[in-house]
């Protein structure tokens, strides 16, 4: 078969241009890459998606009437849809994503601790007033003569062993069927339940009916249930009876108190602290969520019990922080200098080994670790044959949570010491060497400051890791050694473990308390890393 060729002799129409000899259409500035149908489907998806989520998230606004989360709902989702609906604005298509995640999973959640720190927000005071005094009542009912009782069926929503509880009761006057849980009780229709002689109830359309066994695993939670009925409140009495009992204690509007019939005991409302106070200083557990100023951050620096123990678990923190790093740094690029070495064979089996700490789960690691400084049986003691005492002095605890953050944290020094190494040109080194440098001499004048200059932010970062690093000391000492006179501040705690066990240690959460001391914490680990960021950018220069 004869093909047209462009030699001498060849003929060609006029007019015409051989395949493949046109140029290729340029696109002016203002054109863009036609969509494909693969493309443009996956738009609608994800904007189809993006309106779904919004929608879902729009009903929850407006029957909490937050109408100006919902109108910061429907601007960004309009946002979204008019940016990407159209060929404009092309950069901001790629930032906007970043930007609405860093908003979601950084900004929000550091605004949220902040705005905490300044309320008594904890257990005990998670909601508002009307529900403390429902939770007041409600808890204070008691049976009394007369009250009604009804057959009870005990059921759950999902999973019979973690599912939420609810009381399924017939009434004994019409044998009406009805369901309540912590929120009250509701009337269900004859057609959604089938209730045996005697009037309980053996199945229920959407809920799980609990057998004797299953009821049993769950008696406590079953004993602790009360639902709120507009008398008083039902409570259990077995698993197979409930009675509606009277509330003891009751609000009085005019007073703005909770009384309790039975002693006449008073507690009046305090909106300061938000709970209700008796004139003896008692406070009922139950209370509500208030802004309480600058109070959590006062009584850091103000309670004795606090601000005593304070200061020196700051210097022990710092002391940590740096021993860890500066430990594991000096540790793993002297290991990195021994296998950078062009006379050192074998490298990539000691690479394995090396890095087999940094594999492996730090968590199970830590536990290991605390059963091998074990004073009677552990292996660091039977192994040299010492009897001493790790955990249970001050100095010998610290120097145990050290080392073991030496083993953990070593190999990831070593790695990016490795890597940095690596992009330090050799005839820098040689050339020290050919004027007559020493090995130390070439390694402090040129590998260690080109070493600083890459790996001072990842410095930076360890430091900030190790400063809250609550898994190794939680694992290993749990903050001990502890002294008589105060158990809740340890030899070995950080910061971070101590503000755990006074928010979180005591009678309940109080995560007001915490966010503040956590707001102390970020400030500190902030000035550290600015400072060391701003003298990290002035050897950068000097280097460049």
């Amino acid at each position: 078969m004869n093909t047209p060729s462009s030699g001498p002799g060849s003929t060609q129409a006029p007019g015409r241009e051989p395949v493949g000899s046109r140029p290729a259409k340029s696109r002016t500035a203002g054109e863009h890459a036609p969509i494909t149908l693969t493309g443009l489907g996956a738009k609608v998806i994800l904007l189809g998606l993006v309106a779904g989520i919004a929608i879902w998230a729009a009903f929850p606004l407006v029957e909490a009437e937050q109408w100006a989360g919902l109108a910061l709902l429907v601007a960004t989702t309009a946002g979204l849809c008019y940016l990407y609906l159209t060929r404009r604005h092309v950069p901001a298509k790629y930032l906007v994503p970043g930007t609405l995640f860093l908003i979601a999973f950084q900004i929000v959640p550091v605004l949220y601790t902040a705005s905490t720190a300044f309320t008594n927000f904890g257990d005990g005071h998670r909601g508002d007033k009307q529900g403390a005094i429902v939770a007041i009542q409600t808890a204070s009912v008691e049976q009394v003569p007369g009250s009604t009782e009804y057959a009870l069926s005990v059921a759950t929503e999902g999973d019979p062993a973690t599912g939420p509880l609810v009381f399924l009761v017939t009434d004994p006057a019409d044998g009406a069927v009805s369901i309540g849980d912590a929120t009250g009780l509701r009337r269900l229709d004859a057609d959604e339940v089938t209730v045996a002689p005697g009037g309980k109830v053996t199945a229920a359309d959407g809920y799980t009916v609990l057998n004797f066994g299953q009821a049993s695993a769950r008696s406590q939670e079953i004993t602790d249930l009360v639902v709120p009925t507009t008398g008083g409140a039902l409570r259990s009495s077995g698993l197979s009876r409930a009675y509606e009992g009277k509330a003891v204690r009751a609000y009085d509007a005019a007073c703005d108190c909770v009384r309790d019939s039975e002693t006449g005991r008073t507690w009046t409302a305090d909106e300061s602290t938000g709970s209700f106070v008796a004139d003896d200083g008692e406070r009922l557990a139950q209370g509500w969520k208030v802004g309480v100023g600058l109070r959590n951050f006062t009584r850091v620096l103000t309670d004795p019990n606090i601000s005593g123990p304070f200061l020196g678990t700051l210097v022990w923190n710092f002391a940590f922080a740096v021993g860890s790093t500066g430990g594991t740094f000096m540790l793993g690029t002297f290991v990195a200098l021994a296998l950078h070495s062009p006379r050192m064979r074998g490298t990539n089996l000691y690479r394995v080994l090396l890095i087999l700490p940094y594999a492996m789960p730090s968590f199970a690691m830590l536990l290991v670790w605390r059963d091998m400084f074990n004073t009677d049986f552990g292996l660091i003691n039977n192994l040299f044959g010492l009897g001493v005492n790790w955990f249970g002095e001050q100095w010998s605890a610290r120097g145990a949570v050290l080392l073991v953050q030496l083993w953990l944290g070593y190999p990831y020094m070593f790695l990016v010491a490795t890597g940095a190494l690596q992009a330090i040109p050799r005839e820098l080194t040689e050339a020290t060497s050919v004027d007559g440098a020493s090995p130390w001499q070439s390694f402090r004048a040129v590998t260690l400051p080109l070493l600083l200059v890459a790996l001072s932010p990842l410095l930076i970062s360890s430091f900030a890791y190790n400063f809250n690093n609550f898994n190794a000391i939680y694992l290993t000492t749990e903050g001990g050694p502890f002294p008589a006179d105060n158990p809740s501040n340890g030899a070995t705690d950080l910061l971070i473990t101590y503000t755990y066990r006074l928010a979180f240690g005591g009678q309940g959460a109080e995560f007001g308390f915490a966010a503040a001391i956590s707001l102390f914490i970020f400030a500190i680990v902030a000035v550290v890393s600015a400072v060391s960021f701003r003298r990290t950018r002035k050897q950068e220069e000097v280097y460049a």
